[in-house]
């Protein structure tokens, strides 16, 4: 006999954990594009409340990206979202030759340091 799943959430639980994490995941958004970046949504289960989300441009080649997903994302996703059960992030695959011409992954540190 096959173990079959069955949904614990309503239809109207589901479009409101969707549109509460979109608004979250737009909220955050201008703060990553103003670092020549971006946040993108991959997928969600509203289930699990595992969620995937994804950096693209400047922060592909950024060093502190894994921060941004672990200290930003994740800790706001799950601070606010209490369904939230993991954030998996990972940033777009870019080739560092095309991304000093278009000023993509200028991060540079600093020698003070």
């Amino acid at each position: 006999m096959a173990d079959e799943t069955t949904s614990t959430l309503t239809d109207g639980q589901r479009v409101e954990r969707l549109a509460a994490l979109q608004s979250l995941i737009e909220m955050m958004r201008p703060a990553v594009q103003a670092d020549g970046g971006d946040l993108v949504l991959l997928s969600a289960d509203l289930e699990s409340g595992v969620i995937e989300v994804q950096l693209q441009g400047a922060c592909s080649t950024c060093a502190i990206s894994s921060s941004t997903l672990q200290g930003g994302v994740e800790r706001i996703l799950k601070g606010r979202l209490d369904w939230v059960t993991d954030v998996i992030g990972g940033v777009d695959e870019v080739n560092a030759e095309q991304a000093v011409p278009v000023g993509i992954g200028g991060w540079v540190p600093r020698a003070d340091l």
